[in-house]
């Protein structure tokens, strides 16, 4: 179920705005085309009329045409609210000067986040967005207008084009932030690639299950470049591997450390896996190369459990 815009080029983003449109629509097609069913993209905006309820919002024009009562939904009868937070740390920039031009993991994060803003208008959901790397650098309160849309539009606008390097990363912190600045009940959606070199494993766990405790629901993208970072396939010849936060580096044959590094990487993803089942937190993987259509669809699945 890919779509032409699952693959960009970092030369074709110019409006994000009508990208994630393109994206969504695009999936949209691709969901009527698919053997899916049971996900509803149209806001529903009316609901059957109880008797004893207040005929002001009775919508007389569809009465007249099926002869059935319907009051009109209002936005804030409705639906969810929802909040994205995403790492903007340097360890998300990877990869750095690709000859392929394709995006790296902040860019695709970004453009996800865009398509599912899409997605919550079409739905009439209530949005937010919180960036993060050392610390909480952005944070809006959940809303629908057209306004705030454009607005974080432009916040994710600017994370795409941002060069920015050297970003330490402090995560768990800026969970347990957020866990505590979110107050009203949400789908959090995070977009990270769980990267922290200042940490402790436990204390991320500890801030993901503060998420919980806050009763919220949550999604975590666990977002890779899944070839280079996960599988670490390279050509067998020498590298430089430089750490992107500390500017740190390693000279060494890939091969060398192949097995080693896939064995530690695995245990850790598999660590985070078995966190999220334990605290019923949706774990999602997101390859950077796989496109956006496993992010929407996650999102559309867990909305129509929630409703």
């Amino acid at each position: 179920m890919a779509t032409f815009f699952d693959n960009f080029d970092v030369r074709q983003i110019e409006d994000i705005e009508l990208l994630a449109k393109q994206v969504v629509e695009g999936f949209i097609i691709g969901l009527h085309k698919s053997p899916f069913h049971g996900f509803s993209v149209e806001f529903a905006e009316h609901r059957l009329y109880n008797p004893g309820e207040s005929t002001k919002d009775i919508d007389w024009k569809v009465y007249a045409r099926t002869d059935k009562m319907f009051s009109k939904k209002y936005e804030e009868e409705t639906n969810l609210r929802c909040h994205i937070i995403i790492d903007t740390s340097s360890s998300m920039y990877f990869p750095i000067h690709s000859d392929e031009h394709k995006l790296n993991k902040l860019q695709f994060s970004s453009l996800a986040a865009a398509s599912l803003m899409n997605l919550f208008r079409k739905q009439r959901d209530a949005f937010g967005l919180s960036l993060f790397d050392n610390s909480v650098h952005l944070h809006t309160k959940s809303r629908s207008s057209t306004s705030h849309y454009r607005l974080l539009l432009s916040y994710l606008d600017s994370l795409i084009k941002d060069t920015t390097t050297y970003k330490k990363t402090s995560t768990a912190a800026a969970l347990d932030q957020l866990a505590e600045n979110i107050h009203r009940r949400s789908l959090v959606v995070i977009f990270s690639d769980m990267f922290d070199h200042h940490t402790e494993h436990q204390d991320i766990f500890n801030a993901l299950q503060h998420l919980k405790y806050a009763k919220h629901e949550v999604i975590l993208f666990h977002v890779t470049d899944k070839k280079h970072e996960l599988d670490f396939e390279y050509e067998n010849r020498p590298y430089i591997f430089i750490d992107v936060e500390t500017n740190q580096e390693v000279k060494l044959q890939y091969n060398q450390v192949k097995d080693l590094y896939k064995t530690k990487i695995k245990k850790y993803k598999d660590d985070i896996m078995l966190k999220c089942l334990q605290y019923n937190i949706d774990y999602v993987d997101a390859d950077i190369h796989e496109g956006f259509v496993p992010v929407l669809q996650k999102y559309l699945n867990k909305r129509s459990k929630l409703l």
